[in-house]
């Protein structure tokens, strides 16, 4: 199990968009990918518990957190062997670690937290709260956004991740992340 939480080697880099629900991550993991002529790796959790509550009209559980991380490194790993420029991931396994944490008092499976901690990134945009909420059948705390936001911003504090606020309309937050992307890869090259 270990090996479908690790990231394979690649070469590209890759960014994270990160931050709470509703907060405009995919819209902008869209642009970037457009913008660069690259690929985007889909939020896997979506998917899965669309799926869940389709069928069974359950919610998210502790029990589903494995499967989430090793659904979304699948998809990582998988997109990561497509482009030599820039892969945009609409979330990863620190954020998978944060939810845990918020919604399942403090805790988090030790091996999704030794993965979320192993497995590194170039750049972090943290999405600010100033995007509109909408709702969806997943989405479930807009009355907790800025304390959701916080736990977040702390996460990227704590481990030290290098990362961008983005606050604003969707094309001053593109504008935004497009500069730091660039100063990346002039770098890389």
């Amino acid at each position: 199990m270990e090996e479908t939480l690790g990231q394979q080697p690649a070469n590209c880099i890759k960014v994270v968009i990160f931050g709470p629900e509703s907060t405009g991550k995919t819209t902008l993991a869209r642009q970037l990918a457009r913008h660069y002529h690259s690929v985007w790796v889909p939020e896997y959790a979506r998917e899965y518990l669309q799926d869940k509550w389709n069928n069974e009209r359950k919610t998210c559980g502790p029990e589903d957190l494995l499967p989430i991380a090793k659904g979304q490194m699948r998809l990582e790993n998988s997109l990561a062997r497509k482009t030599d420029s820039v892969l945009i991931c609409d979330t990863d396994l620190l954020e998978t670690k944060v939810y845990s944490e918020e919604y399942y008092s403090g805790s988090c499976d030790p091996l999704l937290e030794k993965f979320a901690l192993e497995n590194t990134y170039d750049l972090y945009f943290l999405t600010y709260i100033d995007s509109p909420w909408v709702k969806d059948d997943l989405r479930d705390k807009p009355g907790e956004r800025e304390e959701m936001f916080k736990a977040f911003k702390k996460a990227l504090l704590k481990y030290e991740r290098p990362f961008v606020l983005l606050k604003g309309a969707k094309d001053e937050r593109l504008k935004e992340a497009v500069k730091h992307i660039d100063l990346l890869l002039k770098r890389s090259h």
